[in-house]
């Protein structure tokens, strides 16, 4: 029997052009000198604009609509007019947006002019890293959500990264954060789910070039990596359909 998600899937399809749309205008916008918080206000005018919402401000009293992580930040970084961009930074854009109801989310890694070659590697690894656990969503039948994290797990660590393992990816819909927890490393202490088709997740590794332990600045926000080592970031939000995997943030 199909399954009727077509209200669904037609406000996050819609949602997710303008999330695409507006995380773009905020990467092309990355140069030396830029603030974070002027970052931040393109993306918001560019949802706006498009009258959507954008999902992060006020949630559980986040103060901005978009999260900036800059160098060993991985996560969750508060933008800022003091915070400013400089050549050799490694910078995450996360980004959510509300549209008719449902929300979807994304996220991208840029460098800022010369950075380091590690550096580069590890952008280049967690960028690859999102598209082998969305290969697996396109042959999804009969599979798991720890075929997900095996995929990617696997591959980070073949490269001599690490996978944070205190955040995750999530399903995604009505709620900005929904069961299935997507976790980007095995572990027996996740249960096993199947995967099926209509659900919504937003898949999304966060990669660390050393140890994979982090640690919450003072501001209650802002996650790092507790060696000081530089991170990286890249997600999508994806549904699971009869015919594999349509990535709607794209």
């Amino acid at each position: 029997m199909s399954i009727d998600y077509s209200e669904k899937l037609a406000a996050m399809r819609e949602g997710g052009l303008i999330l695409n749309e507006a995380i773009r205008k905020a990467a092309d916008s990355i140069l030396p000198g830029i603030s974070t918080e002027e970052l931040n206000a393109i993306a918001e005018d560019c949802i706006r604009q498009a009258g959507a919402l954008p999902a992060f401000l006020g949630y559980k009293g986040y103060p901005k609509s978009a999260c900036i992580s800059i160098n060993d930040e991985v996560v969750h970084g508060i933008p800022s007019d003091k915070r400013l961009i400089k050549n050799g930074d490694v910078v995450g854009i996360d980004l959510g947006v509300k549209y008719k109801g449902f929300y979807t989310d994304k996220a991208v890694t840029a460098g800022v002019g010369k950075i380091p070659d590690n550096a580069l590697k590890l952008i280049d690894v967690t960028r690859r890293a999102l598209e082998i656990g969305l290969e697996v969503c396109r042959n999804w039948q009969g599979r798991k959500i720890s075929d997900i994290s095996r995929a990617i797990q696997e591959y980070v660590e073949e490269n001599k990264f690490s996978i944070v393992r205190d955040l995750s990816g999530h399903g995604i819909g009505k709620e900005l954060h929904e069961d299935p927890r997507v976790p980007n490393f095995t572990s027996k202490k996740f249960p096993e789910v199947d995967l099926y088709e209509g659900v919504t997740l937003a898949i999304e590794p966060m990669v660390i070039a050393g140890d994979w332990k982090v640690k919450t600045l003072s501001d209650g926000w802002t996650i790092v990596s507790a060696d000081g080592s530089p991170a990286a970031h890249f997600e999508d939000t994806i549904i699971l359909t009869d015919k594999g995997c349509e990535i709607l943030t794209r």
